[in-house]
């Protein structure tokens, strides 16, 4: 599915009041580029700006990050390539896992 921006934020959303119910972070959404290397896995929108998402960002050039990114750029920068929204995709560690784990591989691992 393209990444539909009103539809991630809402999802997002509801991640940023949990804080204090959970003591690590899990990542709700997992975007993708289908044809490049690119994934992120975010886990809450900055409450005071909706266009910045937290989480685990990998550009495809073996350094993946934990930051923000902005979902407009993400809609729009990667044009033909078009960032996806995987359904399917349900979190099983905590983003601080991941992020260890494609630290290592130079990727994030599924």
């Amino acid at each position: 599915m393209l990444m539909p921006i009103a539809r991630l934020q809402a999802a997002l959303e509801p991640n940023h009041k949990r804080g204090a119910e959970r003591p690590e972070e899990w990542p709700i959404v997992r975007l993708f580029t289908p044809l490049g290397k690119s994934a992120w896995l975010l886990s809450r929108i900055d409450p005071n700006d909706k266009d910045k998402a937290f989480g685990l960002c990998d550009e495809g050039d073996g350094r993946p990050s934990l930051g923000y990114v902005s979902l407009e750029d993400l809609a729009h920068r990667f044009g033909h390539l078009s960032v996806r929204w995987d359904d399917k995709f349900q979190a099983n560690r905590p983003l601080s896992v991941y992020a260890s784990d494609a630290s290592k591989a130079g990727r994030i691992q599924n």
